[in-house]
């Protein structure tokens, strides 16, 4: 018998009982539960609407009852609708009408509204770990590998020569904004709505302050609509899942090109490859395809909890049950991609000769060049124009900018010198970008010391 039929003749029959249980997925948040439970038992014997001995006893059931999750000997029944009844119906079973009255002064909607919130706070500070050791990875691997050069694309077309390190610590800024984005989560859910009752709020003197700050909350939800019926932290967890998502999967994306015969950039460990059931040549960069196809499941997620809660009117309503798995998931699959995504990193083996190699191709000095005519007083545009022709004469004669002569400069522009030669240098086209960010030895030197900054700040933010 469910704890709501006193008002009904019938009971649901066994099809939409399953139907409109959640338990399967809001069993996870048990320990959340049985916390806000033991929270609201003490606030009310506190507040005296009820005795200390009944507090004590739901406390002490409580306890029971967690212990026996935790060991997997709680027999949850396929009739419980969800977590709350579940362990509401074993606690009145086992201390009698204490357990009864725990239920006083709340509903099932602050009290799952807490729950969640809970929840999201221990899966943001669970992804901010998980966020801070691949970024931790992405430092070393740029101080392990620093100086050596590789081509910088754009439209995958070589670009401009930069460092390895600088092109990893692209990727740990990504992560450094992902992490952001899980903090703002994290404060988002960090507001208890337990007291706000159904709806309404109650006409017990509850203490919600008291019950929050046992619970670990910064403070409370400021009203009782609202309260039951904001889903906003879980939309701000299933967003942040979804970019850090998007950021593994482009660089996923990179280490696949990069572990290709075409490239041979980087090689990775046996670890994270998989070979092929017929081709016994293969090394197949299988876990990064697994990362970047999980992202459309955890965009999935966003977009399914955006649409389910585009037209709820205030205030509960049931579509608000179908909020949690897919957040689960979306922080489920986004911790094991960090963790996988950690362990490819930090074990893969850079090819540096053959990313300078591909750094010689594709006439990645022409920006200096003409850099050079407009250091030299023509304007950029021009010069421009002229280097513009010394690459269609190296297309036609098969050769790189190096290829040509000074000679060969010189009768494209009298501004050209001998001095053209060492504009022409890997190391010096590099070395020349000094701005702040830019991708010179000292200019990644200073880059790699704010990152280390900023990783201990976040290390000690959910430490």
């Amino acid at each position: 018998m469910a704890l709501w039929s006193g008002r009904f003749e019938q009971g649901v029959d066994a099809f939409t009982q399953r139907f409109g249980a959640s338990l399967p997925v809001d069993k996870a948040m048990y320990r959340q539960d049985i916390a806000g439970s033991r929270a609201h038992a003490n606030m009310l014997a506190a507040q005296g609407v009820i005795a200390a001995e009944d507090a004590a006893a739901i406390s002490e059931g409580l306890s029971s009852i967690e212990r026996s999750i935790d060991e997997g000997s709680f027999a949850f029944d396929v009739n419980d609708e969800d977590i709350h009844m579940a362990v509401e119906k074993v606690l009145t079973a086992d201390v009698g009408d204490a357990g009864a009255r725990l239920h006083t002064g709340r509903s099932r909607n602050d009290q799952v509204a807490t729950d969640a919130r809970l929840f999201a706070k221990e899966l943001c500070g669970e992804l901010i770990a998980h966020n801070v050791s691949l970024r931790r990875v992405l430092v070393e691997k740029a101080e392990e590998h620093f100086g050596t050069v590789m081509p910088g694309y754009t439209h995958m077309q070589h670009a401009q020569p930069v460092l390895f390190s600088h092109h990893m610590l692209a990727y740990f800024w990504m992560l450094t904004r992902d992490c952001v984005r899980l903090k703002a989560a994290y404060d988002a859910a960090d507001a208890s709505p337990l007291g706000s009752a159904a709806l309404a709020g109650t006409t017990y003197p509850l203490d919600r302050g008291m019950t929050a700050a046992e619970l670990g909350f910064a403070g409370v939800t400021e009203n009782s609509l609202d309260a039951v019926s904001d889903r906003d932290f879980l939309l701000d967890l299933d967003y942040a899942c979804a970019v850090s998502m998007m950021h593994l999967s482009r660089l996923c994306e990179e280490i696949i090109l990069w572990s290709s015969s075409e490239f041979g950039f980087i090689t990775l460990s046996d670890k994270y490859s998989t070979g092929s059931s017929i081709m016994p040549q293969k090394k197949n960069p299988d876990f990064a395809e697994l990362i970047r196809g999980k992202t459309g499941r955890v965009v999935g997620d966003l977009v399914g909890l955006l649409v389910t809660m585009k037209a709820l009117p205030l205030a509960y309503n049931k579509d608000l049950q179908e909020d949690k798995e897919g957040a689960i998931d979306a922080a489920h699959t986004l911790a094991d991609c960090l963790v996988c995504m950690d362990g490819m990193i930090e074990t893969m083996s850079v090819n540096a000769a053959a990313m300078r190699e591909q750094a010689k191709k594709g006439f990645l000095a022409a920006t200096d060049v003409a850099d050079y005519l407009a250091k030299k007083g023509m304007p950029f545009r021009a010069a421009h124009e002229v280097v513009g022709n010394l690459v269609l004469m190296c297309e036609k004669r098969g050769c790189d900018l190096d290829g040509l002569s000074v000679k060969d400069f010189k009768a494209a522009s009298d501004l050209f010198d001998e001095d053209i030669v060492s504009e022409l240098d890997l190391e010096s086209i590099v070395e020349a970008r000094t701005t702040y960010g830019g991708t010179g030895h000292e200019a990644v030197r200073v880059q790699l010391k704010r990152a280390h900054e900023v990783l201990e700040q976040d290390a000690r933010l959910h430490g």
